[in-house]
């Protein structure tokens, strides 16, 4: 054990950053990946007792480099900085814990000269958009990456709304989770143009506060700090709840309703059981100009079905770092608007980053369309056939 995290906590060389990424991973899967590409292949996987073991001794620290191509030209360089995290210490009792790994890692960020620094997951939750908590910031910016989430997420609900021709105007939305940053980023985007709106999280006082704000917008809806109070059921449901595991049960849906899980890790228990809902992770955007991991952690960070998928919150601070415009684009809660996402989604867009393809538990949500894959010769739009299509 001695070995390993000794050499987990060799020095990288020095380069010149424009960005970094905090993160965690939400399995233990996911760490036991990381740690394997860490000690090097030529190395005897660890058991995974002993996985459980060595990671709550390893301190935060970069894991490779990251660089991004924009569709415009130009590249970014950057850093990903995991908080090592475990994946069931993301529970309230571990809070002052896990600050204190995520005030270690913005200080690698921070000494490695990183000019801007997004929070991924519970990083930014943890912060609450607080950057007084963080170390002496230099000459260093961080942003929680919420407002290009919120807009990965609202893009999704109004493409699968098209996709499977339902009328976003006549729908009932529940947002779970409604009071946090992306949740109520979600509220003020989409409530204007659903018919009701059903608002769900465990602080009451939080709750009344949105809802006050939406009604000032001549917005309609209930609020509950339990779902089974609504008597209306929702045809569209957005799930930004802060959970330390997948637990999330619904049953107050419509038939065939329309569910996003936009959680890290994921809200959606693995027994929710939705039959006839259409499931989707949202606030994934996908690079278009390419994405490189040093060493190469392809598939690892990025465990997605499709290539160059990255999480919204961390993607923000990669698109400004490509524009150029070092600036805590997204802090505290509730400061996001249809404004403010319009302009990230704008910044993003010029250096090709978009919406990512959709995908669920289960893989990519091959029945509808086209996504982008590469070939030598770049990317190229390939159709996805349904399995029962395939010979």
């Amino acid at each position: 054990m001695g070995y390993a995290v000794a050499n987990l906590a060799r020095r990288e060389p020095a380069i010149e950053v424009d960005f970094a990424l905090i993160g965690h991973q939400e399995s233990w899967r996911a760490a036991a990946d990381i740690l394997a590409v860490l000690r090097g292949g030529e190395l005897t996987a660890l058991p995974d007792d002993e996985i459980k073991d060595i990671l709550p001794w390893i301190p935060p620290r970069t894991v490779c480099h990251v660089d991004i191509e924009s569709r415009a030209g130009g590249n970014a360089r950057g850093l990903y900085i995991d908080c090592f995290i475990p994946p069931d210490r993301l529970e309230a009792a571990y809070v002052h814990e896990n600050l204190a790994r995520v005030r270690a890692a913005a200080s690698c960020a921070i000494k490695s000269g990183a000019k801007i620094v997004s929070l991924g997951g519970f990083s930014s939750i943890l912060i609450e958009g607080n950057f007084d908590q963080l170390p002496e910031k230099h000459n260093t910016v961080f942003t929680t990456g919420n407002t290009l989430t919120v807009g990965f997420i609202v893009q999704g609900i109004k493409k699968m709304c098209a996709l499977e021709e339902r009328n976003l105007r006549n729908a009932t939305l529940l947002i779970i989770g409604a009071t946090g940053d992306v949740g109520s980023g979600c509220a003020r985007c989409l409530a204007p143009v659903v018919k009701r709106v059903l608002l769900n999280a465990r602080n009451i006082e939080r709750l009344r506060r949105v809802a006050t704000e939406l009604e000032a917008e001549g917005v309609e809806g209930e609020l509950s700090t339990d779902l089974q109070r609504f008597p209306t059921q929702a045809d569209i449901v957005i799930c930004a709840a802060s959970l330390g595991c997948p637990s999330l049960l619904l049953d107050r849906i419509a038939p065939h309703a329309l569910v996003c899980d936009a959680g890290y890790p994921k809200n959606l228990s693995p027994n929710a059981g939705l039959v006839g809902a259409t499931v989707f992770f949202g606030g994934l955007g996908q690079i278009a100009g390419g994405l490189s991991f040093t060493p190469d952690f392809f598939g690892i960070l990025n465990r997605h079905p499709f290539p160059n998928v990255v999480h919204g919150c961390l993607l923000e601070g990669m698109a400004l770092a490509l524009e150029g415009r070092f600036e805590p684009f997204s802090k505290g809660r509730g400061f996001i608007t249809p404004k403010r996402v319009a302009e990230i989604e704008t910044i993003a867009a010029r250096h090709g980053i978009h919406l990512a393809p959709f995908s669920n538990a289960d893989g990519p949500l091959e029945r509808q369309f086209e996504y982008q894959t590469q070939s030598s010769r770049g990317w190229v739009a390939r159709h996805v056939r349904p399995p029962s299509e395939r010979t």
